[in-house]
């Protein structure tokens, strides 16, 4: 009882707070006045004004967000079944697996591009007489680069990785899916209408945590030639300071409505029709 009832304040709780809010919010405040106050003019929102009307802004956008709409898609299709699979019937591989998750976290970006450029280099000179040359091509349309798909998903796997197995732990999804199995439903079915449904809180962070790779890499898709928009804005940054800033600034902020939407999305269970009544 004496636990359950301490109310002992820890003013040390509060110092870590401050000094946590200090650490994100100093540099943030830094970057807005950069923004907003121009010697001369005085304070002017002229910077977040121009954003919209950017030359590039609006394709580069749209190009990350397809990227990223497409990797979660992918990533997700890869690594549900997998990991539902692996916890029902091969727990012994789940160290491999893990390993093999956490790989893109010990290889560098620049080591992991390196070899992808590589691949890429190659296959049109060796497969120039095949029909694989197209499909060389065709990954690399600047319109929709697929090989970024491809790459964001490879350093996208340590984070869903991680999102899904937490989730898989908080749900007994062995006796879920043989309470589906024994009413009549097939494997599909089971996954789609009873192991999802509890996966709710996962499969959304999963989906952020992979929306906000996809959204801040730069390296790789530097280094491959594309411009989405991390590329773009720091492209910007080198004829355009404030616009530059204004934007990272913009993004961040959609960043953290995305990660409190996401929060308030993931803790909201639904309401069963008997609770209703």
């Amino acid at each position: 009882m004496a636990g359950l009832t301490d109310t002992r304040i820890r003013p040390w709780r509060g110092m870590v707070l401050v000094v946590a809010g200090l650490y994100f919010l100093v540099p943030l405040a830094a970057s807005v006045i950069f923004t907003v106050d121009v010697p001369g003019q005085g304070v002017t929102f002229d910077a977040y004004g121009q954003i919209l009307k950017a030359e590039g802004f609006t394709s580069s956008l749209l190009l990350s967000l397809e990227l990223a709409a497409a990797t979660i898609g992918v990533v997700l299709l890869l690594m549900v079944p997998a990991m539902v699979a692996l916890r029902l019937s091969a727990p012994r591989l789940r160290p491999l697996v893990e390993v093999i998750c956490s790989l893109p976290l010990v290889v560098p970006p620049i080591a992991l591009v390196a070899g992808v450029s590589s691949v890429l280099r190659w296959g049109p000179e060796h497969l120039a007489s095949t029909p694989f040359f197209q499909t060389f091509v065709a990954i690399q349309n600047p319109a929709f680069p697929v090989v970024l798909v491809l790459t964001y998903v490879v350093m996208a796997l340590p984070f869903v990785y991680r999102a899904l197995d937490a989730g898989l732990r908080a749900v007994d999804v062995r006796t879920l899916v043989e309470a589906a199995r024994s009413c009549g439903a097939n494997w599909p079915a089971a996954l789609i209408r009873v192991v999802l449904p509890n996966l709710r809180g996962a499969l959304l962070n999963a989906s952020f945590l992979t929306l906000a790779l996809v959204l801040g890499e730069f390296t790789v898709a530097q280094l491959l030639g594309f411009q989405p928009f991390a590329v773009w804005i720091v492209t910007v940054s080198g004829s355009q300071a404030q616009l530059s800033v204004a934007v990272s600034v913009l993004s961040l902020l959609v960043t953290w409505v995305l990660l409190l939407v996401l929060a308030a999305v993931g803790g909201r269970r639904p309401t069963s029709s008997a609770s209703r009544k």
